[in-house]
C-alpha cells in the first residue's frame, strides 16, 4: 500500500477508536492511553485534540516528513464499558505482537458487533436497582413497587423520547417529571410506611454518574477543559431533574 494512502487509512482507524470510547463513556486520559499503544504498535506517533464533540488528530514518524491531519464529530453517548474494556485489552495485544492495521481494524469491527443487553432486561434491571434504594432507605415493599413501577415507567419514556431525538435535558426532565409523578401519586394515597421514599428513590436511574466521575478524573488528569464541559454537563442534566421533581411536587403540592 502506498504510504499515503496507509497514513490516512491509519488516522481514520484511529479516529474511530478514539470516538468509540468517547461515545462509550470513557475518560480523556484513558483515550489518549489507548490511542498511544495503537498508534505505537503501528509505528506512529500521534497528536490530537479531544473535545466533548469532536476529535482532532495529527498522525506521523518521527523519520518522515509525511503527515496527516483529520476531524470527527463524536456521536451522542451511549454509554458501554464493555466496549471500553474490549479496546483496552485489544491494545495492549496490539502493542505486544505487533498487530497490522488489518487486524486492528478486523478486532474493532469485532467491538462494534458486540450485542448489548436486550432493552427490556435493562429497563426491569434499573427498575429493581430503584428499590434496592428504596430499601435502603427504610422503605417498606409497598413503597418499594412504588419505586420500581415509577422508575420503570419513566425509564420507558426516557428511551422514547431518545429514539424521537429529543434534547438530551428536555428527555431527562420529561423522565424525571414522569417517575416524580407517579410515586407523588403513592404519596398521595399513602402507599407503604414511608411514601417519601419512593419519590426520592424514582429518580436516581437519571442521575448522571459517568459524566461526574469522568470530569473529577480529568481534573485529576489535567485536562481542564473536558473535565469543565463534563462537569457542566452533568451539572445541566442533575439540574433537569430537580427540575422535574419539583414540577411534580408542585402539581400535587406536596412538601
Amino acid at each position: 500500500m502506498d504510504s499515503s494512502k496507509e497514513l490516512i487509512k491509519t488516522t481514520n482507524l484511529l479516529l474511530e477508536i478514539a470516538s468509540l470510547l468517547m461515545v462509550s463513556g470513557a475518560n480523556t486520559i484513558r483515550v489518549n492511553l489507548n490511542i498511544k499503544r495503537f498508534a505505537d504498535s503501528l509505528g506512529y506517533n500521534a497528536s490530537f485534540f479531544i473535545s466533548q464533540k469532536s476529535l482532532i488528530m495529527t498522525l506521523y514518524k518521527e523519520d518522515s516528513s509525511e503527515s496527516c491531519t483529520r476531524v470527527r464529530n463524536i456521536p451522542g453517548l451511549a454509554l458501554n464499558f464493555s466496549a471500553i474494556s474490549a479496546i483496552s485489552k485489544i491494545s495492549w495485544k496490539a502493542l505486544q505482537y505487533n498487530w497490522k492495521i488489518e487486524k486492528i481494524s478486523e478486532e474493532i469491527e469485532k467491538i462494534k458487533q458486540l450485542k448489548r443487553y436486550p432493552q427490556l432486561l435493562v429497563t426491569v434491571a434499573v427498575s429493581f436497582a430503584g428499590a434496592g434504594f428504596c430499601n435502603i432507605f427504610k422503605g417498606d415493599y409497598l413503597n418499594m413497587l412504588v419505586s420500581f413501577v415509577s422508575t420503570f415507567i419513566g425509564l420507558l419514556v426516557l428511551q422514547w423520547t431518545h429514539r424521537k431525538n429529543y434534547n438530551v435535558y428536555l428527555r431527562i426532565f420529561i423522565g424525571s417529571l414522569i417517575a416524580s409523578s407517579i410515586a407523588s401519586i403513592g404519596i398521595k394515597l399513602n402507599i407503604g410506611a414511608k411514601p417519601a421514599t419512593a419519590l426520592a428513590t424514582s429518580v436516581l436511574y437519571l442521575v448522571p454518574g459517568v459524566p461526574l466521575i469522568n470530569s473529577f478524573t480529568d481534573f485529576l488528569d489535567n485536562n481542564i477543559i473536558n473535565g469543565l464541559v463534563r462537569f457542566t454537563t452533568g451539572s445541566m442534566m442533575v439540574l433537569a431533574i430537580a427540575l422535574g421533581l419539583f414540577v411534580s411536587m408542585l402539581i400535587f403540592n406536596l412538601n
